[in-house]
């Protein structure tokens, strides 16, 4: 009898694994990232029994909301909070966070909707990821402190940074990785520009995944930039960073961003790792500027 318990509760966890890792694919095919909303289109028909075409159009509207609110949970319960965990986890470990997350989900709003050509119905709606009533508010709690910034690592010089032919600067290692840069003298080591508007930390070909509250470490293993280090009602307002394919999607880093190349990712793809001359680099230019205070981060994957 023990014996059959062990292999039902196995059983149970294979397949709650499996829940889990199938709403983490839906969420990463319907998140978009670059707007903070997650995106659904639910579909319906009218029942055989309608009486009138005005009775029949409500009620497959009213399905094709309802299928759009089913596939919104699943899409929402898959999004990553952080590297480690999603909202269907955060959900589990908290009865507040379940109802925050089921009235954020109810408060979702249609952005389009439309009758089909085969007579069906199709409603889009949108659940925000930050902002007032988002899915921030119900899953990232206010810290009880808020930190200061770490200081630059002692006996490493921040890297020096060059002028790139794309717009704000960049630093050696980034322009040797990406094939961009210039041949301009570079800035002074260990002084800081003053100048730069954002950063913009290119992950691309490491794997990035994207998260609601991502971790900026150096390779020490020591974090430079988390939710902890902000202010919390920012980051519920705008969120921490955001995630684009190529420089053109990278706006929320301004028009002279400081561009550094990511050595690696860790925590299952989403925390950014930067050698430490590059993390100098970032802390002694925040404290000139601060870009990471105002959250404007964005990560190219």
């Amino acid at each position: 009898m023990n014996r059959l318990a062990k292999v039902l509760g196995l059983m149970s966890l294979v397949a709650a694994m499996l829940v889990a890792s199938m709403a983490t694919v839906l969420a990463a095919e319907n998140v978009d990232w670059n707007s903070n909303v997650i995106r659904a289109t639910g579909g319906g028909v009218a029942p055989a029994g309608a009486r009138t075409m005005a009775q029949a159009r409500m009620m497959a509207r009213r399905a094709a909301i309802a299928d759009a609110y089913r596939q919104l949970a699943e899409y929402v319960g898959g999004v990553n909070v952080d590297s480690e965990t999603t909202v269907d986890m955060a959900a589990v470990q908290s009865d507040v966070i379940r109802t925050k997350v089921q009235a954020t989900i109810r408060g979702a709003r249609i952005v389009s909707e439309g009758q089909t050509s085969d007579g069906g119905y199709e409603v889009t709606m949108e659940v925000p990821m930050f902002g007032v009533s988002s899915l921030a508010s119900a899953v990232i709690d206010r810290p009880a402190v808020r930190e200061a910034f770490p200081q630059q690592v002692p006996n490493v010089l921040p890297a020096p940074v060059k002028p790139h032919d794309g717009g704000g600067w960049i630093t050696p290692e980034t322009s040797t990785a990406s094939g961009h840069g210039s041949s301009a003298a570079t800035a002074p080591d260990g002084k800081a520009i003053g100048s730069f508007t954002g950063l913009i930390v290119d992950c691309r070909g490491l794997g990035l995944k994207p998260v609601m509250s991502p971790v900026i470490k150096n390779v020490n293993g020591s974090p430079i930039y988390g939710y902890k280090n902000l202010d919390y009602d920012k980051v519920i307002e705008n969120g921490m960073a955001s995630y684009a394919k190529d420089m053109s999607g990278a706006r929320r880093a301004g028009s002279n961003p400081l561009i550094v190349r990511a050595v690696d990712v860790e925590n299952h793809g989403g925390t950014p790792v930067l050698s430490v001359a590059d993390a100098n680099r970032v802390l002694i230019e925040n404290g000139a500027t601060h870009f990471l205070d105002n959250t404007r981060v964005v990560f190219l994957r």
